[in-house]
């Protein structure tokens, strides 16, 4: 089902200002933007101090400053500001290939099969939010499964995420005006009682028709998607990427395949002219009701093998809905790094470590980049601090595991507690019991002190943890500690499992 992300940015202008640095208005004093409205001067952007004030758009500019006399007042710019939401939507294509522009103060997302990259739905618009935050952008989002409904929600009401199918309640409580009708057609619904749009999916179609005409059942349909709602999705002009357009459409598994290779086949040279290899690659399917398909692949390392990238991009194929079929296709290098040709082989060389970069590839298109990593140490003591993952194909670090210091095959986050009972302090324990089993112990070493990192947070710098490292009866190895001396009634915890 088709997913769409609203960014409804209601102080865009002022945002856009504050940011270029090109007006010295304190944050916390209002900034507004001026237009000419035949003679009058108006106000046109207003930031978040300004509205709470009780300024609005469309409001005099010399009222304005007569009932807030500190109001900062700067010409408006739409040309600049269109400029930068254009920049901004560029930039939210780290989200999904397909962006479309909502203006004057707005973006459209298209996150069909993309959401599981960020872990779901509500973590993509947190992580989008609070990245719009730390740059000083004030937003709404809101996801549905039109972008119709999407965009009323996040500009008319409180935002967030409408489940699939319930786009008809997520709109019945918002005024008609969210259906982006004209003005004079919203004040005809008003001057007969018909405020919301819930009041509109309960009469009659025909007579809604004869009496507001076709645009607004359209609009509505939209809305609710019974209407294709096509995007025109923005395209840097500097991305590498080559397109095709077909006679007939094409929409069998077989055809969409031979496309993907051919799309690669004509991207590779123009990386080779540039010098570059794509990390991240983004296929559009344009079917014939304008609703477009799209899938994303990423590679471990910048890559123009035409036959490796065809690859990973069929194994995205099977999210693809043809629909009534596919008339073009576009594939596009949304993500390059510099790539200089090398030598793989020769006569005299000696062995050489094998490229796991296609194998890496392959599993990040059918696991999900989360998935897919390696284990790198870190210089601390606490076990649980000690390793991090990083990409894959990562460089070393330069920072390595002592090899003195035996650590088991499995930590377990966090630790579990068990009861255990020891002899005399200082001893390992003689039995413990962990998930309601007993474990009688047979060998054990230890104890290996860890203290608690006072550099880093106050509350470790009394944590004490005694480590042994034992074997059961049965053969099993564990990694146990206690949380403090015997005296101090410490806690037993199973802290890892394995061989260490």
């Amino acid at each position: 089902m088709r997913r769409v992300v609203s960014l409804y940015l209601p102080s865009w202008p002022t945002d856009r200002l504050r940011r270029s640095g090109s007006h010295a208005a304190p944050p916390d004093e209002p900034l507004a933007t001026v237009a000419q409205d035949g003679a009058r001067r108006v106000l046109a952007g207003l930031d978040a101090a300004a509205r709470r004030l009780g300024l609005s758009p469309g409001m005099s500019a010399a009222q304005a400053q007569a009932m807030i006399p500190g109001l900062h007042l700067v010409p408006a710019a739409p040309a600049a500001d269109a400029a930068a939401l254009e920049r901004l939507g560029l930039w939210c294509q780290r989200y999904a290939p397909i962006v479309a522009l909502d203006p004057p103060d707005g973006l459209l997302i298209d996150v069909t099969g993309a959401t599981h990259l960020f872990g779901g739905e509500a973590p993509l618009l947190a992580d989008l939010s609070a990245r719009l935050e730390r740059t000083g952008i004030a937003a709404r989002l809101a996801l549905a499964d039109t972008p119709s409904c999407a965009s009323a929600v996040a500009r008319f009401g409180q935002g967030g995420i409408v489940p699939p199918g319930g786009a008809e309640q997520a709109l019945a409580a918002l005024p008609v005006a969210a259906l982006r009708l004209g003005g004079e057609a919203v004040r005809a619904l008003q001057e007969v009682g018909l405020t919301r749009i819930g009041g509109l999916t309960d009469q009659p179609r025909a007579a809604l028709r004869l009496r507001f005409g076709p645009e607004l059942l359209f609009r509505l349909d939209r809305a609710l998607g019974r209407e294709p709602e096509p995007l025109a999705a923005l395209v840097a002009p500097e991305t590498p990427c080559a397109a095709l357009r077909f006679a007939e459409p094409v929409g069998a598994r077989e055809s969409l395949e031979r496309v993907v290779a051919d799309l690669c086949a004509r991207l590779v040279p123009e990386l080779e002219r540039r010098g570059l290899g794509a990390r991240r690659l983004d296929l559009v399917f344009a079917r014939v009701d304008r609703l477009d398909q799209a899938v994303r692949i990423g590679t471990a390392r910048p890559s123009r093998d035409a036959a490796h990238l065809a690859r990973l991009l069929t194994e995205r194929l099977p999210l693809v809905d043809p629909g009534f079929g596919i008339e073009a296709a576009w594939l596009g290098a949304s993500r390059v790094e510099p790539l200089v040709e090398s030598q793989a082989s020769h006569l005299a060389a000696g062995p050489q470590a094998p490229d796991l970069a296609a194998l890496v590839d392959t599993l990040l298109v059918r696991l999900g980049a989360a998935r897919v990593y390696r284990l790198a140490p870190v210089e601390s003591d606490l076990p649980e601090r000690a390793v991090r993952r990083v990409p894959a194909l990562a460089a070393p670090l330069g920072t390595v595991w002592p090899a003195d210091l035996p650590r088991p095959a499995r930590l377990l986050a966090p630790p579990e507690p068990v009861s255990a009972v020891a002899e005399i302090p200082d001893a390992p324990p003689l039995f413990f019991v962990w998930r309601n089993t007993r474990h009688r112990i047979a060998r054990a070493d230890g104890p290996e002190r860890i203290l608690g990192e006072w550099w880093v947070a106050e509350a470790e710098a009394d944590l004490i943890r005694d480590y042994y490292r034992v074997e059961t009866e049965a053969g099993e190895r564990f990694w146990l500690f206690r949380d403090g001396p015997m005296e101090a009634q410490g806690r037993w915890w199973l802290h890892g499992l394995g061989e260490a």
